[in-house]
């Protein structure tokens, strides 16, 4: 793409950038959650995470979602980035806080929040350490504490 060509979609490099971070987290969720349509709030929840914290995705980053590689860049980025980030999120969080409602958590909002934490967290620590035993490890332990949030 030409300059000339940028300028005529984006008027800024920030717009660019903003209109990727909501578009890349939009299309991450569907792999996330097909076929799940009819489980069980608590099924969904752990289905979702057990996802997104596996080998396949840590080993596929390309295909996976954005969250773990963009965090910190969005972190150093202009406001209107950050507000698509947020967004985003509260997309994301939109729909674990209903699972969770569902499911009869006391705080189901911070479940949600905390999910998606563990969830970009433990992928994005799994795929720094990629190639060493703790790589698995971390996936592992986050799965299974998940699934002890959700027994309590």
């Amino acid at each position: 793409m030409t300059v000339g060509g940028f300028y005529a979609h984006f008027p800024s490099k920030q717009s660019l950038v903003t209109e990727a971070v909501g578009t890349a987290l939009q299309e991450s969720r569907g792999p996330l959650t097909a076929g799940l349509e009819d489980a069980q709030p608590e099924a969904w929840i752990e289905a979702v995470v057990c996802r997104y914290l596996s080998r396949t995705h840590r080993d596929n980053p390309d295909t996976g979602c954005p969250l773990p590689a963009i965090v910190a860049e969005v972190a150093r980025s202009e406001t209107s980035v950050r507000e698509a980030f947020a967004e985003g999120i509260e997309m994301l969080a939109e729909g674990l806080t209903s699972k969770y409602s569902d499911f009869g958590a006391h705080q189901p909002g911070e479940e949600a929040l905390a999910t998606i934490s563990l969830m970009v967290g433990g992928l994005a620590l799994s795929r720094a350490l990629s190639g060493t035993p703790q790589s698995d490890e971390v996936l592992k332990s986050c799965r299974d504490h998940l699934r002890r949030c959700l027994e309590a």
